[in-house]
């Protein structure tokens, strides 16, 4: 396949070379879906005809531990360090909230990392290129990382692709959900600090290309439903409980991916990713924010490569903090705490290209007897796991509380 996509965000130079590694890497995860291919998604966004670049995005803060608890834990739990990072953050956005400590000695938040980078092009950098793996993160977080903190071993060069691929993977990028990596040893979520302290690029193995892919083609299809002799549009109820996928409907991610094809593939439109393929932030309100009353300088808010990355919050050499800062939220003016609060105010997604109206034959249409009536997500089985979670938080609470020094 020639390059037909460039770099995410346009972020990065890279060689031909490597821009070709990227496309395969895009090429390899739409050929293994090939039980979801729809006459009407094109891998090559140039067979589109009457293109029209759009966008289909949602909402980035974490939707689960909303519906299967309140907000206030949603927001505990989703700000709790790495570890609500590594468990919820499964929107295609995931953030870290840094802390300093303020001229009164007391830990403070900072501001907030939030990236949409897609795992799969880190780590492709980091098999094909260790040297340029570095010199971006260099130009990220201000500092050339050793060798050791990305793949454990003083020259990666020694190493073998395949090793280079488990090394880094471990320490960097978690096994991204990957069977292989999985059965390697590689751990869910990375072990080393450079991509938990800092948000450097999405690790949650929902977060990655393969379930982009997956999503968007699950939607890329005419589903309908029979009435006599007509076929009507099906609804999102219809459609994810015809195929036993109510779970993912309780996401903010993925209803918004299929039904975002869907609705244009009812009306005979074809859908492609937009060139370059990528996660991006769309929007952020960010006037919802203020300092004392006044609206944020402009320099809190940082946007960087090509949209994918953002920081919010004051520099190091402000003696200002994010819980300084005020969200209006719901008629009411709160404290921020923490990244969650940020997230919420923004929209995330792929660009895509769709093509002109046309009428879809009555044998392309895919019928479905999916049941219309409300998903009930607040039974989830991820309300399960997140309500394990929650009294592993109050657990780790009270630990901190029990064991923290007297004070006279």
């Amino acid at each position: 396949m020639a390059n037909l996509f460039q770099v995410p965000g346009n972020a990065d130079k890279l060689g031909d070379s490597l821009v070709k590694k990227w496309n395969s890497i895009i090429l390899r995860e739409y050929v293994s879906k090939v039980n979801l291919h729809s006459d009407y998604f094109q891998l090559d966004y140039n067979l589109i005809r009457n293109p029209t670049k759009t966008t289909i995005k949602w909402f980035a803060d974490p939707a689960e531990p909303g519906f299967c608890q309140t907000m206030d834990v949603a927001k505990k739990l989703s700000n709790w360090d790495v570890r609500g990072r590594q468990v919820l953050h499964n929107e295609y956005c995931e953030y870290r909230t840094i802390y300093r400590m303020d001229k009164k000695g007391n830990l403070r938040p900072k501001r907030v990392q939030i990236t949409t980078e897609l795992r799969d092009y880190w780590v492709m950098l980091a098999v094909e290129s260790p040297t340029r793996l570095r010199s971006i993160i260099r130009s990220i977080l201000g500092y050339l990382p050793p060798w050791q903190e990305l793949y454990g071993v003083d020259n990666p060069s020694r190493l073998s692709k395949e090793e280079r691929e488990i090394r880094f993977s471990t320490l960097v990028a978690g096994n991204g959900g990957s069977y292989e990596l999985t059965n390697r040893g590689v751990p869910s979520q990375p072990t080393g600090k450079i991509n938990t302290e800092n948000a450097l690029f999405m690790t949650h193995p929902i977060n990655g290309l393969d379930d982009l892919f997956y999503i968007v083609l699950f939607g890329a299809t005419p589903y309908a439903v029979k009435g006599g002799t007509t076929y009507q549009k099906a609804t999102k109820e219809q459609i994810f409980k015809a195929y036993k996928a109510e779970h993912l409907a309780c996401r903010h991610a993925d209803p918004a991916a299929a039904m975002g094809a869907y609705n244009a593939v009812f009306e005979g439109r074809s859908v492609a990713f937009a060139n370059p393929l990528g996660m991006y932030i769309q929007s952020f309100s960010d006037g919802v924010f203020s300092y004392n009353d006044q609206p944020l300088p402009q320099s809190w808010i940082r946007k960087s490569r090509g949209n994918q990355r953002m920081e919010f919050g004051p520099s190091d050499n402000e003696d200002i903090y994010l819980d300084d800062i005020v969200v209006s939220i719901g008629g009411g003016d709160v404290k921020l705490t923490g990244g969650f609060e940020v997230v919420q105010q923004m929209e995330v997604g792929p660009f895509v290209v769709v093509g002109g109206k046309s009428v879809v034959p009555a044998g392309k249409y895919k019928e479905i007897m999916g049941g219309n009536e409300p998903i009930r997500c607040n039974m989830a089985s991820a309300c399960e796991n997140i309500e394990a979670l929650y009294q592993e938080y109050l657990n780790s609470s009270r630990n901190i509380i029990r064991t923290a020094p007297r004070t006279i």
